[in-house]
């Protein structure tokens, strides 16, 4: 039987092929590597009759390896071309940096730059110093921070303003966006208490009216990203929500 062929992972590890590619990683990634070739080769033979000489498999074992390990040192990220029609896509890395822009980050990339060192006083600063007045100036916010994404943003919103009191959302708005980030979810770990109000398809300027009380902190708006209800229904523009709060 062609498994009785497979080499150990010692007899591998011991091959001067093998001990050439050690010199890219340490021992024990090497190791990992040589297990998961190894366990594929013996699931290939498992599901074939075909007969492999001990020498032949060490071949196929180091090719193999040498392969996963060029492929795992080359990175995984590569140019691909947006056919998509969707210009700023998520899933293609969003908006492609300017040339300029490009340049500016290899350069401060290539050195040591003052990402917490207020150069004026020589202490300790922040890093979100060096975005947070241009938002400002852009948005009108009283403050900014920057986050990996939305989730994140309103999880930190709701656990600095609302936790332990109540946020009201509309049903219609309780979705999953990209990477499973559900709105009930978000808000459970942020300590806020969700009020639900109105239906998944109409939901009125009444219905928020209603649920305010002495515990609600905030009324959520959630952009519904490409979810959509189409048909009957009915909701509260952002600007009337903001007269509702």
């Amino acid at each position: 039987m062609a498994l009785r062929n497979i080499p150990s992972i010692d007899e591998m590890l011991n091959d001067a092929r093998v001990q050439e590619l050690s010199r890219a990683c340490t021992r024990e990634v090497l190791t990992e590597m040589l297990r998961q070739v190894v366990d594929g080769i013996r699931q290939q033979l498992r599901e074939s009759s075909e007969e492999r000489s001990r020498e032949e498999l060490s071949n196929v074992i180091w090719a193999q390896l040498r392969h996963t390990m060029e492929r795992q040192c080359q990175g995984s990220l590569v140019r691909v071309i947006n056919c998509t029609g969707v210009v700023l896509h998520t899933n293609l890395g969003r908006a492609p940096l300017g040339r300029e822009a490009a340049r500016n980050v290899a350069e401060i990339a290539a050195g040591y730059v003052n990402l917490e060192i207020d150069l004026e006083s020589g202490t300790r600063g922040s890093r979100y110093g060096h975005v947070e007045g241009l938002l400002r100036a852009l948005t009108g916010a009283e403050a900014a921070l920057v986050v990996n994404n939305n989730a994140a943003a309103v999880l930190l919103a709701l656990n600095t303003l609302a936790s332990g009191r109540q946020v009201v959302v509309s049903r219609g708005q309780l979705v999953e966006i990209g990477g499973a980030f559900r709105i009930p979810e978000v808000m459970r770990c942020s300590g806020a208490v969700m009020v639900e109000v109105g239906t998944t398809n109409k939901t009125y300027r009444s219905d928020y009216e209603q649920a305010i009380g002495p515990e609600t902190a905030l009324l959520l708006s959630v952009h519904p990203s490409n979810y959509r209800i189409v048909g009957f229904t009915s909701s509260v523009p952002l600007a009337e929500l903001v007269e509702v709060g």
